[in-house]
């Protein structure tokens, strides 16, 4: 009867921890149950930014666990509001259904600007096709200009590369380029054009194919690429995707790339965006051929 009664009370036990263990908070709060661990999730064209920083944070730092993947900025987002990552980076600001999404999970978004991008427009480098304008570069991805020798090229048929919809890279081409930052535009990409899932994906294909033109962030341009020279019009100056032409802002195609939180960030959250905009954080920026927000 003795050995009954201890069964007994270590069966109470047993359901008591289990019950623990089931009212644990879930998603972002796993940071608790497993110890020094960050999950960043979003834009492919931060990706390779997000890894640099998190190397070098885990260095300084061996305690911690940070996976950085990429997916479209959408996707950060999304697994933001959903709690199942710490940050989310993206390369668009959140849209208004987004923030009414966060704000109906009781929590409003915070934004973190960590960088600046230009977007190159880039095509094989045996194009002969060296600069475009604004408004040919939206006639192109529209789909008016169909063929490369309507703007100086070989009588060659143009094909369109562009990101998938769910890419803040994508959005903001669109918006900026295709629609020329009318926010009341309805011009979409040619039904031709084809959507791939990531700007390596619209290297590879330029490097391949002396038709194709895409673009990406210009943090991504090999020697493999050219790319465009781009002036707002025909009346000004064809200006290149460089660091010093995004910030004195004389390249049009250029954009914050940004951080977002489940509200003002904290604890490890916190530790890990204030190295981002450290001088140490600022200088993997310009190294991986982005633009620093910050001067030191």
């Amino acid at each position: 009867m003795k050995l009954l009664g201890k069964r007994n009370i270590f069966s109470r036990m047993f359901t008591l921890v289990a019950v623990m263990i089931l009212l644990l908070p879930v998603g972002c709060g796993r940071r608790q149950a497993q110890g020094n661990a960050l999950q960043i999730k979003g834009s492919d064209t931060m990706v390779n930014l997000g890894q640099a920083w998190a190397e070098e944070y885990m260095k300084l730092y061996p305690d911690m666990s940070i996976a950085v993947t990429g997916g479209g900025s959408g996707t950060g987002i999304t697994s933001m509001i959903n709690n199942t990552c710490d940050i989310a980076e993206v390369s668009r600001e959140m849209k208004e259904e987004e923030l009414q999404m966060a704000r109906s999970k009781g929590f409003e978004p915070n934004e973190i600007k960590v960088a600046l991008d230009g977007l190159a427009v880039v095509v094989n480098p045996a194009n002969p096709v060296s600069q475009l304008t604004m408004e040919e570069l939206a006639a192109i991805f529209t789909g008016t200009i169909k063929n490369w020798k309507e703007v100086g090229g070989s009588d060659e048929k143009i094909v369109i590369l562009s990101r998938e919809v769910n890419s803040g890279t994508h959005v903001y081409f669109k918006e900026h380029v295709l629609r020329k930052g009318n926010a009341k535009g309805v011009e979409e990409f040619a039904p031709e054009a084809l959507m791939l899932s990531s700007s390596q994906a619209i290297a590879d294909e330029v490097s391949q194919n002396p038709a194709a033109i895409g673009y990406y962030g210009m943090g991504y341009i090999t020697a493999k690429e050219k790319a465009l020279h781009i002036a707002k019009d025909k009346n000004s100056a064809y200006v290149a995707p460089t660091l010093d032409n995004v910030i004195n802002n004389s390249y049009p195609i250029s954009r914050p790339l940004l951080m977002y939180t489940r509200g003002t960030p904290a604890g490890p959250v916190k530790e890990f965006i204030d190295f981002v905009l450290s001088p140490e954080g600022q200088a993997i920026v310009k190294k991986i051929d982005f633009v620093p927000v910050k001067s030191f």
